[in-house]
Order: structure tokens, then sequence, then C-alpha cells
């Protein structure tokens, strides 16, 4: 039995993972999803994973799962805790001393969103576009204020955690590009992503696929 711990995006909270909770569940596994502090002006980056390394009561069998913000989270925790295996979903993948704030320029995200013609002020087109409409407005309602704190935080590590990483790519991301994206996997984590067709909140719009595909990574690294 694996412990999963899910780690929700900027401005979410645990609802994000309620319907992949229940097939993670009854698969035999312990689910973790505690709610950052994203609306706590005090609260940075440390206190991000000091939460979730509190939330967590057997750091054994741990298969981290980390959504879109929460990938500046999920190293930290590798970092204090023996992760078996990372998974980054539609997630930012931060560099050593690297700033939340920085990221958008550094990556290049921002040029790419300039060139986009999505309306990045839609909510629900640009983050639920293949949420069935009356779950992705119960989504956000769910949705809280994210404080600009953990932003300016640098990321502490001095490289990214010596643990088997697995980038699963939204082939129909409206948030973050995928062709920008593939790019940005292969230049941080020297690795070709994975894809599901699904927009940015695949736990929302493909649950069970998104567990079938955590199980089989799971499974391929041998994490009972």
């Amino acid at each position: 039995m694996a412990t999963y711990v899910l780690i929700h995006g900027g401005g979410d909270s645990s609802f994000y993972w309620h319907l992949l909770e229940p097939e993670l569940r009854g698969r035999g596994h312990e689910v973790v999803a505690p709610d950052l502090p994203c609306d706590d002006d005090s609260a940075g980056l440390a206190e991000y994973a000091e939460t979730v390394v509190d939330a967590i009561a057997d750091p054994t069998d741990l298969v981290v799962v980390a959504q879109s913000l929460g990938g500046f989270t999920a190293p930290l925790v590798a970092d204090r805790l023996p992760v078996e295996l990372i998974v980054l979903i539609a997630g930012m993948i931060p560099t050593p001393g690297e700033r939340g704030d920085d990221w958008s320029t550094n990556t290049g995200f921002t040029e790419a969103a300039q060139q986009s013609s999505v309306d990045y002020g839609d909510d629900v087109a640009v983050i639920y576009n293949d949420v069935p409409r009356e779950l992705a407005q119960e989504a956000l309602r769910h949705t809280r204020r994210q404080s600009d704190r953990p932003g300016r935080d640098a990321c502490p590590l001095d490289s990214w955690p010596d643990v088997p990483t697995r980038y699963l790519l939204c082939t129909k991301d409206r948030f973050f590009p995928p062709e920008w994206m593939r790019g940005i996997v292969r230049d941080r984590l020297g690795i070709e992503p994975d894809e599901i067709e699904s927009g940015h909140c695949p736990a929302l719009s493909r649950p069970q696929e998104l567990a079938a595909r955590l199980e089989r990574y799971r499974e391929e690294l041998g994490v009972s």
C-alpha cells in the first residue's frame, strides 16, 4: 500500500482532488490531500512544505503528486521525506534559487501566453475547459485567494531531488500551452513528458484515467 500525497495548485483547495481520492483509495492506498495556506499572507514556500509534511502520518512508500503551482512545493517535500516518486501534473518546475515571481519570465511563459488567443480572464474557459460546467462552477466555489507571498521565495534546493520524476502534460491545456511546456520539461527535468488528453485539471475531467496513470507509474517503480 502506497501513500499518495496530493498537492493542489495556486488558489485552490483539496476539493480539486475529491474525484481522484476515491479512485486511489479503492485501489487500497492511503491518500493525503492537505489544504495549502494559500490565502495566508505570512505563509511562504517553507510553510507550504511544512503543511504537507505535517499531514503525512506514515512517511513510507510516498508518491507525491503536484498540480500546477504545487510543483514548487513538491521538491521541498521530497527533500525532507523519503519520497519514492514525484509526479507533476501540468506542474511548474522551479530551478535552484528561482523565485515564483520570476518563473513566467524565465521560462518564456509570459511571451507564450501573449501569443495565445486564449482569454486568461475566463477561468472556466482556461482552467476548466473540459470539465463539465456544473462541476467547473462547483470547483470555482472552492477556490481561494492566492497570496503573492510564496512567489517572493527562492527555491532553496541546489538541484531537483534525486527522486524518480514523471511529468504528465495536458494536451488540451489552455493555461500552459502544451508545445511550450514540452520544451520546459525537457530543459528543466531532462525527460520527455507523458501526455494525457485533458485540459489543465485532469483530476476533475479524467479522474479514472489519471488514477490509472499514477498507478502505472507506481507499479513501474515497484512502489508497494
